[in-house]
Formats: structure tokens, C-alpha cells, sequence
């Protein structure tokens, strides 16, 4: 049995990759001042700035939005009802329930009946709906910021989520993901901060924290998640983990360190402002628009 590192009890989580051994108190201690700690070395935000935290109504984002507020931090939830049936609607309930309990704002986004509802788009695209899911939610994340006046957007992106994309990208040699793999996007262009202060938890504590704290998060995948790639990159990096601990951490700290200022590049897209919506996008039209366009077009057929 092994012992808390601190105070001698017994330990409710070993983590070999810091050759940690923490009981339960002081593991919700050391996580909270792991998430400070990470947000003052990446320079994310002051405590004067206003953070929206994209909450999903899972243990990631809930658990980020609680540790904010904890450390003291502007911060209010956003909620994007993407219309996925049952899913959706018991999401939104752990979501509205948790920020009572909080005390906070929560603002909820309903694209249950709009164009780009999620579930209506995978029908009529090729694309994965994972990768669809993201562009619907970033760029609802960006426009309800700038609309409520945030500066920065807080996402619950964990060390799993983080090094399994990098895996991905780095097989791939996806040059344009790999110069934006960063815990902070620096705001630009009608584009707000985006920032992941949990990039470096694994997913395994995260849900502890989650669960110490007795937060109330919706365990169910996405239905659309079941065959997403991300889910495979993950079970690899799990296989490497098992067998040499510390990897996942290291990978992604040394590619940061490393590898990220090589790929990153000042020779940036000229950013437009979208001719239907006018938010930022590199092109006439932004994805979503485009989205929303095809699925109308398909629609009147």
C-alpha cells in the first residue's frame, strides 16, 4: 500500500511519472496548485481577465471550472447545446446544476434548431463527426465570447487529449496542427485566447479530482464518439504508458520544449472577416457558414 508523500496516510493516488504518492486531501491540494502553477507558466490569464470555460458537462471541463473558481478566477461556463437527442439534454441538466451549486454564470447556446445542429450535419457531410463537433463548438466558443466580453476561453483538454493529438498530427506530418499545438492561441485577428490549463493533468486524475470533489459529470460518451480516431491514439499512448510511465508527459513537454518553435510560423493566413456571419476565417466563407450552406442546399433538394 503505498503512502501519501506528505503526511504518511494512505494514499489514494500513485503517479510514477512524478514518483508522487498523495492521500486524498493533499491530492485536491497539489491539483489545484498544479492548475495555478500552469496557467502563471504559460502566461494564460490574469485574475483580472474574464474566462468563459466551454463546459461540456463532463468530468474535464466541470472539474476546470470549480478549480477556477477556487483560485480565485472571473470565471463563468458556456454550454453548447449541439441537439444530440437524450445526450445533449442530460448534459445541459448536469451542466445548469452544477453552476448553481457554484454560484456562477452559465450561458447556454442552443443549437438544437439551428442549421448547425450537430447531428443533422453528420448526415449530410463526409466528415468525421468529431471533427465536425469541434469546428461547431470553437466557433460558437470564439463569437459568444466576444459577444459577452470575455478574453479568454478555458478548455478542459487534458494531457491524454493533448498527446494522443499530438501522436496524431506528428504521423500525419500535419505541419498546420503542429504549429498550433500549444496550451495558449494568443488572441489575433477577431479571434479570442484560447487556453487548456489542464494539459498537463492525465485524464486518470482529472476524474479523481472530479470525484474527490464530488462533482456530478455525465460518465456516457458522445454517441458520435464511438468511432472517433482519437479513441485509438489514446489506447496506444495508454499501451506505451503501461509499459514506460511518464512517456505521455514527457512526449508533449519535449515537444513543446523542442520541437513547437520549429513548426511554429509567422507566415500566418491573412484572416478575413466571413461575408455571411462576418467572423474571423481565412477564406470568403468560414467552415461554419460553408456547413450551413451545403446543408441548405441539400435541404431544398
Amino acid at each position: 500500500m503505498k503512502k501519501c508523500r506528505i503526511c504518511g496516510k494512505r494514499a489514494v493516488i500513485y503517479m510514477p511519472h512524478h514518483r508522487l504518492a498523495l492521500c486524498r486531501e493533499h491530492f485536491v491540494e497539489w491539483f489545484e496548485r498544479y492548475t495555478a502553477r500552469t496557467i502563471k507558466e504559460f502566461k494564460m490569464f490574469t485574475e483580472d481577465e474574464r474566462v468563459l470555460v466551454a463546459v461540456s458537462g463532463g468530468k474535464d471541463s466541470l472539474a476546470l471550472w470549480k478549480v477556477l473558481r477556487k483560485l480565485g478566477y472571473r470565471a463563468d461556463g458556456l454550454y453548447i447545446h449541439l441537439g444530440i437527442g437524450e445526450y445533449s439534454e442530460r448534459s445541459k441538466e448536469k451542466v445548469e446544476k452544477f453552476a448553481r451549486e457554484l454560484g456562477a454564470r452559465l450561458i447556454v447556446k442552443d443549437l438544437s434548431k439551428e442549421l448547425d445542429r450537430l447531428p443533422e450535419l453528420v448526415k449530410h457531410t463526409s466528415r468525421e463527426a468529431c471533427s465536425l463537433c469541434g469546428v461547431v463548438k470553437r466557433y460558437n466558443f470564439n463569437k459568444v465570447a466576444k459577444e459577452e466580453g470575455y478574453e479568454v476561453v478555458a478548455t478542459g483538454h487534458n494531457l491524454d487529449d493533448e498527446a494522443s493529438s499530438l501522436l496524431a498530427s506528428v504521423l500525419n506530418w500535419n505541419e498546420k496542427y503542429l504549429g498550433r499545438k500549444y496550451p495558449v492561441l494568443k488572441e489575433e485577428g477577431g479571434f479570442v485566447r484560447k487556453v487548456k490549463p489542464f494539459c498537463k493533468f492525465t485524464e486518470k486524475e482529472t476524474a479523481l479530482y472530479a470525484l474527490l470533489e464530488g462533482i456530478d459529470f455525465i460518465e456516457e460518451e458522445c454517441p458520435f464518439a464511438e468511432d472517433a480516431t482519437s479513441i485509438f491514439y489514446k489506447q496506444v499512448l495508454n499501451q506505451i504508458e503501461e509499459r514506460f510511465p511518464g512517456t505521455k508527459l514527457r512526449f508533449y513537454l519535449e515537444y513543446l520544449r523542442k520541437v513547437y518553435p520549429r513548426f511554429r510560423t509567422d507566415d500566418k493566413a491573412e484572416l478575413k472577416s466571413c461575408k455571411v456571419c462576418g467572423e474571423p476565417t481565412a477564406g470568403e466563407v468560414c467552415p461554419v457558414c460553408r456547413l450551413k450552406e451545403k446543408l441548405s442546399a441539400r435541404e431544398a433538394l
